[in-house]
């Protein structure tokens, strides 16, 4: 039976925060943040202020000739919004088609005074490509962090709670989102569905915010009492730390939303959802004992290296215990294709 949601904790807010000098001690926060009226100067914000209309003639006089089409997800209205699996968690409640830029933002104006219409939404497209020029004049000052900017566009849709590796800033630029985040150690309590068999490349939560089931999650009602909510109006921004889950909602019959991801590290460094696939097939089902030694294996190596691990060599003889560089993550990562093409 589905339950009504208590009020959640609001997400902190900053004020006042300059668009083009953006504090470095913010970018890097492991805590997430509204920054009300951040994009509130770009023309994209002001125009969708004024109209719809207005905000999608706007998008359409970036777009680029002979440009590749965009990927719109497309849902039948009785999804409402909720992009998801089938019944049995073995397809997916909606379909994918490829379509110019252009026919996305007709169709959604087509369906804008419709009460009940499919659900459509265009998920990350980077806007260089599809939108040259927009960003001379939508854009914010991340300082040297090599950020990719993308645009999403669509409708009133629901995408589930997921997690990214990247640190993500996230303008509102029409239409209003709601915001539902989550601390990273929640995981227990979110549960996540499949981690190779996803709607959109990220594994998700299989709890459905709208109507919470506690018979079937009972763990989520632990998760609420970290959830952090808020709603964004066009030129609102969230910044939502890396590793951080994140449920977004579309509650209006346009919606765009311009994001910015980046990641504190090289960008040699592979994914660690990489090592958690291999560790599935390497580790998890191997006895308990053995698997209890590979954790100290770990803990050695990789999550409480020291002085221990390999302080006792010479520097020119640790290899790949000495710090990581990007030749070394070649060669390792030569190495471990060799192994796993065996």
């Amino acid at each position: 039976m589905a339950v009504m949601l208590p009020a959640a904790e609001p997400i902190e807010e900053v004020n006042d925060v300059d668009p083009q000098a953006l504090p470095a001690r913010l970018l890097g926060s492991s805590k997430p943040m509204i920054l009300r009226g951040l994009a509130a100067h770009w023309p994209m914000v002001q125009a969708a202020q004024r109209s719809t209309e207005e905000a999608i003639a706007y998008l359409k006089g970036f777009e680029r000739p002979g440009a590749p089409p965009v990927v719109a997800t497309v849902g039948a209205p009785d999804i409402r919004g909720r992009f998801f699996y089938d019944a049995d968690l073995q397809g997916f409640n909606f379909r994918q088609e490829k379509v110019p830029l252009g026919v996305a933002l007709d169709t959604l104006r087509k369906y804008l005074p419709d009460p009940a219409p499919p659900a459509i939404y265009v998920a990350s497209t980077t806007l260089d490509t599809w939108l040259p020029g927009f960003r001379e004049h939508n854009d914010l000052w991340l300082g040297e962090r090599e950020a990719l900017a993308s645009i999403w566009i669509g409708n009133r849709t629901r995408i589930a709670a997921h997690q990214d590796v990247p640190d993500n800033l996230a303008c509102v630029v029409a239409g209003r989102r709601r915001v539902t985040l989550f601390p990273p150690d929640q995981l227990a309590n979110l549960y996540v569905g499949p981690l190779d068999f996803t709607p959109a490349g990220q594994p998700i939560s299989l709890v459905d915010f709208a109507a919470p089931d506690p018979e079937r999650h009972p763990r989520f009602a632990e998760a609420w009492k970290h959830a952090r909510v808020a709603e964004l109006a066009p030129g609102d921004a969230v910044l939502i730390p890396s590793m951080w889950w994140h449920h977004m909602e579309g509650l209006e019959p346009f919606n765009v939303l311009v994001n910015y991801w980046w990641r504190q590290s090289p960008a040699w460094m592979d994914t660690p959802m990489n090592a958690l696939m291999l560790a599935l097939m390497t580790v998890r089902d191997l006895p308990p004992e053995q698997r209890e030694i590979w954790r100290d294996v770990f803990d050695h190596y990789v999550f409480r290296p020291g002085e221990a691990t390999a302080g006792h060599m010479p520097e020119a003889a640790r290899r790949v215990l000495g710090p990581m560089d990007e030749n070394r993550a070649r060669e390792l990562r030569a190495r471990l294709l060799k192994r796993l093409n065996r």
